[in-house]
This record gives structure tokens, sequence and C-alpha cells, in this order.
């Protein structure tokens, strides 16, 4: 009985082997989960990196200063946001670019101002006064903490190393290498699709498994485009079985 169905399974999958169907579905396959993966590449692209890349490599840029300025922690107590506190930011030859008071929720904003190394200074009556170094734009937020007393804390240096650019190149990198291997596995596919060079078909096929298309299910599809492409690999024209060598 066991030979029988063997037998009958062995002959199924000969049947399949020999169907151009078989391939063309394969191909189809291919096609469809790499197309995924190009579509994810595009809309990874669809920020525009190199406008950003060259905003940031721009010396005439600008940014916002975004921050929130709070009381110090002493007896359990503080921690508030205060408000109307002064806050300026300066030329590194100290005369001032833009300031802002602190509004309700301790919360002030520079806006537009340019991306160089500059000096935050706050300033409130019966605290000490605060500076901080710093580049507008690489900081989301800026959390002061005034100290009540007389007396200066700083300068603060907070001008170390934006990662935002290196940040844009890796995304680029990512989004570039998905739509290429989404782009080569369409390309293996029509290979596939025409029955022309099997083993340049499976390598790009291969390849094409890196668009991650819809995180799985495009290269489920490559995969079992693949496995039919494997099945029907007599099918190729350049294929030499090894029984034919």
């Amino acid at each position: 009985m066991s030979d029988e169905n063997d037998s009958g399974f062995e002959l199924w999958l000969h049947d399949l082997s020999i169907d151009p169907a078989t391939r063309v579905a394969g191909a189809i396959l291919i096609i469809l989960g790499s197309a995924l993966g190009a579509m994810l590449g595009v809309l990874l692209m669809a920020a525009d990196p190199a406008d950003i890349m060259g905003q940031i490599g721009a010396d005439e840029s600008s940014d916002t200063v975004n921050g929130v300025v709070i009381s110090s922690l002493s007896n359990n107590t503080g921690g508030d946001p205060i408000e109307g506190v002064l806050v300026e930011l300066l030329n590194e030859d100290r005369t001032t670019i833009d300031s802002d008071l602190t509004d309700s929720g301790g919360r002030f904003s520079i806006v537009d101002v340019p991306r160089q190394s500059s000096i935050l200074y706050i300033q409130h009556p019966d605290n000490k006064t605060v500076e901080i170094l710093l580049v507008p734009g690489d900081h989301s937020q800026i959390i002061v903490t005034l100290e009540s007393g007389d007396g200066f804390i700083g300068p603060i240096d907070m001008r170390g190393e934006s990662n935002l650019a290196d940040s844009v190149f890796v995304g680029f990198f990512v989004a570039a290498v998905t739509l290429l291997s989404g782009l080569a596995g369409i390309v293996g596919g029509l290979e596939a699709y025409n029955g022309n060079k099997y083993n340049r078909s499976w390598w790009l096929a291969f390849f094409g498994l890196f668009s991650r298309g819809m995180i799985f299910i495009g290269p489920l599809l490559i995969l079992v485009g693949i496995g039919l492409m494997y099945l029907t690999r007599d099918q190729f024209t350049d294929y030499i079985s090894p029984e034919g060598q």
C-alpha cells in the first residue's frame, strides 16, 4: 500500500515538473513577492533622504530649540514647571540670536535659528543661572533644572556629534537594498517565466528574499516560487541534469 502511495505521489510530482504551467506559477509567485518588496523600498525612500542630508550639510540650515524648565528636587518637593523664565540663545561671541519666555508648563521654543554651535542662557530671579552649549536641532527637547540660590551652573556641553546624518544614511541604505533586491527578484521571476538560465533565475530570486515585502508574505511567496522553479528545473534551456553529464 505504501509503495502504491509513493508511486502515485512521484507520478504527481513528475506531472508537475513537466507541466510548463508549474514553472509559470512559480515565476508569478516570485514576481509578486519581489514586487511587494520593491514597493516597500519605494515607501522607505519616500521621505526623500537626499533632501534631508543636503539640509544637514548646508551651512545656512536652521532648526528649532525646544525645552522645558523645571525646579530642582529638594526634600521630596520640586520638579515643577517654572513660568516666566527668560531663555536666550546666544552666538559664541555671546550676541543674542533669539529668546523666549517659558509658559505655564515651563515650555519654551526658539524657532528658525541657525544650526551652529550656540549658547543656551537661562536666568531667573532667586535661581542659579544655567548655561548650555548646544547645536540647535541635535536634541528634540532640552530639560533645564533650576536650582535656588545665587551663582552659575555650566557651561554644560551638549554639542556631541549628532547621529542624525548617520541615521539618514543607514535608512537610505536599507531602502536602497530593499528596492534593489526587490527588482532583482522581479528579474529572476521573468527569467523563470521565460525558462532561461536556471542558475541566474535562482540567484536573482534568492536575492529577492531580502526585499522583505510585507515582512513575511513576500518572502513566503518567493520561497514557494523557488520551490516550483526547482521542481521544473529540467524545463530551463540551460539546465543539465546530473544524469545527462
